[in-house]
C-alpha cells in the first residue's frame, strides 16, 4: 500500500464527492509506469493474497478488479490454478500495460461502478482499488462484488480502518489520488447483509490505518 491513510491524514476529513472516474482513470494514466518498474515492491499484497486463496475450495474465475499495471496478482491467480482468470482497470495506460504484463488474459477496460459481472466468481481481488470509488457509491459497489461470488468464494479488498464513512485526496508521484472508505461498522454491516462473512480483519502497516478484509460468500 502507499500509505494515504495515516492518523494524520484522517482527522476532520471533509465529506465530499470525490473525483469523476474519467479524472482519475487520467491521474493514473500519468504515473502508469510506476508499479510496472522494478522500483516497485512486486511482493506489496502476494502474502495477504496467499492467505486468503486459503480459505477456498472451488477454483472457478477469478478476477483482479483494479489490476494494475504490475499483473502480480493476475499471476498468482494463473498460478493456483483457476479455470479462468481476468483483471479490470479504469485507466487505458494501465490496462495497456496490464495486457503486455499478461498476454492471454483478459484485461476489461472499464469503470467497476458501472461495469456488469457476467459470471459468479470464486476469488475477486479489490486491492487498492475499490478505495478510490467515490464514497457515494462504495456502499452499492460492495453489495455487487458480494453478489458476484459463487458460494463459498473469497474477495480481498483494501480500505481505511475508520471507524466512521471520510475520504480524502493525498497527492502521489505528484498527481492527486482520492480516497475514501465507508468505516468499519458500515462495511461489516454490508458484508453480513450481502451473505458474506468476514474471515479476516488486519491493520497491515499500522500506525497507518490501512486495512485488509478478506470476505467470504456464505454456503
Amino acid at each position: 500500500m502507499m500509505g494515504w491513510w495515516s492518523l494524520e491524514s484522517c482527522i476532520m476529513v471533509p465529506y465530499f464527492l470525490g473525483m469523476e472516474a474519467e479524472e482519475m482513470a487520467g491521474n493514473y494514466d500519468k504515473i502508469a509506469g510506476h508499479w510496472a518498474g522494478e522500483k516497485f515492491n512486486i511482493v506489496n499484497g502476494m502474502e495477504q493474497h496467499r492467505r486468503a486463496l486459503k480459505f477456498l475450495k472451488g477454483r472457478g474465475a477469478a478476477i483482479d478488479l483494479g489490476c494494475g499495471s504490475s499483473g502480480r496478482f493476475i499471476g498468482l491467480m494463473a498460478g493456483e490454478g483457476f479455470e479462468s482468470v481476468e483483471g479490470l482497470d479504469f485507466s487505458e495506460e494501465m490496462v495497456k500495460l496490464a495486457r503486455e504484463k499478461s498476454p492471454g488474459v483478459e484485461i476489461h477496460y472499464a469503470d467497476v461502478c458501472e461495469w456488469e459481472f457476467s459470471r459468479k466468481y470464486d476469488f475477486i481481488s479489490g486491492w487498492d482499488g475499490i478505495w478510490h470509488v467515490p464514497l457515494v457509491k462504495q456502499e452499492p459497489l460492495l453489495e455487487k462484488i458480494c453478489g458476484a461470488l459463487a458460494p463459498g468464494g473469497v474477495s480481498i479488498f483494501t480500505t481505511g480502518g475508520l471507524a466512521e464513512s471520510g475520504d480524502v485526496t493525498n497527492p502521489f508521484l505528484g498527481v492527486p489520488l482520492y480516497t475514501a472508505a465507508l468505516g468499519i461498522p458500515k462495511i461489516l454491516e454490508v458484508v453480513a447483509r450481502s451473505g458474506c462473512i468476514v474471515r479476516h480483519l488486519e491493520y497491515d502497516q499500522y500506525p497507518e490505518i490501512q486495512l485488509v478484509l478478506v470476505v467470504q460468500k456464505t454456503q
